[in-house]
């Protein structure tokens, strides 16, 4: 029986991106669907849900996109109500790329940093810059999940103490503390990892700054358009020592992301109850070819 993925975009057209990737992962059949919002896309659901007989629903899933994430996630609400008993079609959530593109940061910084904590061993203190945007706040839920203490930063305390409180609502008994861009100099020295997540074509962290993160183990830069989010980080940086620091762009970063992408739509086909969201594409990493203690195979 031939895969079908149904597209749901909440932006006005359907992400190219998201459709090529599809079909290079074996889709056979993508129907496109933008605008799509939490009042209309019961009908496209039930279309998915009551097509095939139950013992072949493993063969159609949903792929939910769009730029703005408060829309696609409203969506996937109604789509999981919609869903009862075993009737359901397996959907995988990546709007505006952001699950991927946070779980290829985690592994990284995985291959480097034990979050394992002992009597003998602190916990991983990390630094995402930007990290109120749609990435920075997936990578800090990701890593604070982790058991790192987690500084997410933005140019307005207010909105990153917003986000800090939004994240420990959805993920208690995590370590979130919000900081300014001005307040980056009184932790850096102390933060073992470092993400910066901002928007592209911005400076995030200067050469001085870096200079001044002794304990830092791992930099992770993912804006490919110069500058360079972290100055002094190539987009093909792919662990590049620089004295104990292991140096990410956002080429290297970026060709984890896609085979995290290709391989979380391979999995929608094996059964039909699976909801991928960027926790369990972490998972998902780490079961399948993606253990965060090999390098990337070219």
């Amino acid at each position: 029986m031939k895969k079908i993925l149904l597209q749901l975009d909440v932006d006005p057209q359907p992400c190219s991106f998201d459709a090529i990737t599809a079909v290079d992962a074996g889709v056979d059949v993508i129907l496109q669907h933008g605008n799509v919002s939490a009042d209309n896309a019961v009908s496209l659901v039930h279309g998915a849900m009551f097509t095939r007989g139950a013992n072949k629903l493993s063969s159609t899933g949903i792929f939910l996109g769009g730029k703005d994430i408060t829309k696609v996630e409203d969506v996937a609400s109604r789509i999981s109500e919609t869903f009862f008993d075993s009737i359901r079609v397996s959907v995988f959530l990546d709007p505006a790329g952001a699950n991927t593109t946070a779980v290829a940061a985690v592994i990284a910084a995985k291959r480097h940093i034990s979050f394992v904590t002992s009597a003998e061993t602190k916990c991983c203190q990390a630094m995402i810059l930007g990290g109120t945007g749609p990435v920075g706040q997936r990578i800090s839920r990701l890593l604070a999940a982790q058991g790192a203490h987690v500084y997410l930063v933005s140019r307005d305390l207010e909105r990153a103490s917003t986000c800090c409180q939004f994240i420990q609502q959805k993920t208690p008994n995590t370590h979130l503390e919000p900081l300014s861009e001005k307040m980056v100099g009184e932790v850096i020295g102390s933060v073992d990892l470092i993400i910066s997540a901002g928007k592209p074509g911005i400076e995030m962290l200067t050469a001085t700054q870096l200079s001044q993160a002794t304990s830092n183990t791992v930099c992770i830069d993912l804006n490919a358009i110069p500058p360079a989010g972290i100055n002094g980080i190539q987009p093909a940086d792919q662990a590049r020592r620089d004295g104990t620091t292991h140096l990410y762009g956002a080429l290297s970063v970026g060709e984890m992301k896609m085979k995290l992408h290709k391989a979380a739509i391979q999995q929608l086909f094996q059964m039909n109850d699976q909801w991928i969201d960027a926790e369990a594409l972490l998972l998902l990493s780490e079961r399948l070819s993606f253990p965060a203690n090999k390098p990337i195979n070219k």
